[in-house]
């Protein structure tokens, strides 16, 4: 399936890349959410993480040891982070795209409302 992301990935829509391999991609937010906003992605098309198989455990590990040295390399590791995954239309997934938002760099708002239940 042909999304933003996978025009990201091969090249035809410019990015910031912040992270790159044979795997994962990961390249700052163009309309950010917190001072620090990086998206990452597989590389391989998965619509989201209710098609994560099996054999994707491992890329998936791989997404989050990638989240964490992002994290050092950005200054945010000890400040405190979110890794946030959006899985469907109520989540408010927009792209059909297995992605993961990294935001710090300041002092994050409740997830939902007017929560404190995740302070």
């Amino acid at each position: 399936m042909e999304t933003v992301f996978s025009k990201i990935i091969e090249g035809s829509i410019p990015s910031k890349k912040v992270f790159e391999n044979e795997r994962i991609l990961a390249f700052y937010d163009i309309e950010p959410a917190a001072p620090v906003h990086v998206l990452i992605i597989p590389k391989k098309f998965i619509a989201s993480m209710n098609d994560v198989a099996p054999e994707d455990l491992p890329l998936i590990g791989e997404i989050h040891a990638v989240a964490q040295q992002i994290a050092v390399e950005l200054g945010i590791a000890d400040s405190g982070y979110r890794l946030i995954n959006n899985c469907g239309p109520d989540s408010g997934q927009a792209v059909p795209h297995l992605h993961y938002h990294l935001l710090g760099g300041a002092k994050l708002g409740a997830l939902v409302g007017n929560s404190t239940s995740h302070a």
